[in-house]
């Protein structure tokens, strides 16, 4: 396979037509759909559907895609990485839960990254798209989130895909409401105080093969006939912020957090469901400074929660 080949591929994925990439790589158009067609015959795939209104991906393209486009990049970073006086990059990337511990660990992280020329990666994305990034998009750290009674569905999973695991944090998720909702006084909370009220939801946390309506339900409260599904944690916030009649389940929340929207968390006498924060990455992996330096701010972060394990 020719590398040049590989490069010409992406271009024309991200032109969307030969006439464009051609222009853009400075290479005639016939010589450049030849080079694409001899790239599928050696691939044994097609990569592109060709239509009157472009050059569009097929299934295998856009996987095909992805693995080019970090082959690429990789290629690149060594190039940069070799040459006098460029001083080599930063590169920190991790995928994670939307879980706010997280989200207050990196932007104390973001304060230590130095002068020198730095790449920072983070995504807040379910468990799925987690492990196919560290597998497919060249991301070095992921955490993942999933119910404990999926715990040996995962250690499976993660050690078949050649892929290590650490426990971050185990937990059962509080309530977390508007401090002006009905039951924010309330010293004991239960499931059916909650049937009245309108949760919110994350709609793309599932485990991997199984039904999404099967994870869904796992967070679900019983009885709860009004839910709303965001796939932004932003979004949740304004919710809650702006509708003192919605609720959402969540691992625990900084005190600072709460009191800048607003809101207050709570226990629920009848939530026996505990969750689990693991971090993943390569088994052949060796952690660099930025993500030892990410780790330590991750612990720190996670000791200032309030953490309800039953």
């Amino acid at each position: 396979m020719n590398i040049m080949h590989m490069k010409y591929a992406v271009e024309v994925a991200k032109a969307g037509s030969i006439n464009k990439a051609s222009e853009s790589l400075l290479i005639a158009q016939p010589n450049l759909s030849r080079s694409i067609k001899e790239l599928e015959a050696d691939l044994g795939i097609t990569i592109f559907s060709r239509t009157s209104k472009g050059m569009t991906l097929t299934p295998d393209g856009e996987e095909f895609i992805g693995y080019a486009s970090n082959i690429l990049d990789q290629l690149d970073g060594i190039e940069m990485m070799y040459k006098a006086g460029i001083p080599a990059r930063q590169i920190f990337s991790i995928s994670v839960p939307r879980a706010t511990y997280i989200a207050d660990a990196f932007a104390e992280f973001s304060g230590s990254i130095g002068k020198d020329s730095a790449e920072i990666y983070y995504m807040e994305t379910n468990s799925a798209n987690t492990i196919k990034n560290l597998l497919e998009h060249n991301y070095k750290l992921g955490i993942i989130r999933y119910a404990s009674r999926f715990d040996k569905y995962f250690k499976s999973l993660l050690e078949g895909k050649g892929l290590g695991y650490e426990l971050i944090a185990e937990f059962c998720y509080v309530l977390i409401m508007n401090k002006c909702h009905p039951l924010a006084h309330k010293d004991e909370i239960c499931l059916d105080d909650l049937k009245p009220y309108i949760e919110i939801t994350l709609a793309d946390t599932y485990v991997p093969s199984l039904p999404v309506f099967n994870e869904i339900t796992d967070k679900r409260s019983e009885g709860c006939s009004r839910h709303i599904y965001v796939y932004d944690r932003a979004a949740q916030f304004h919710l809650l912020t702006q509708n003192p009649r919605t609720f959402m389940w969540a691992s625990s929340l900084s005190e600072h957090i709460l009191n800048r929207f607003g809101l207050v968390q709570k226990v629920c006498s009848d939530n026996r469901n505990p969750q689990k924060d693991v971090l993943i990455h390569r088994k052949d992996y060796k952690f660099s400074d930025l993500d030892k330096r990410f780790i330590t701010e991750l612990c720190s972060s996670k000791r200032k929660q309030s953490w309800d394990i039953r």
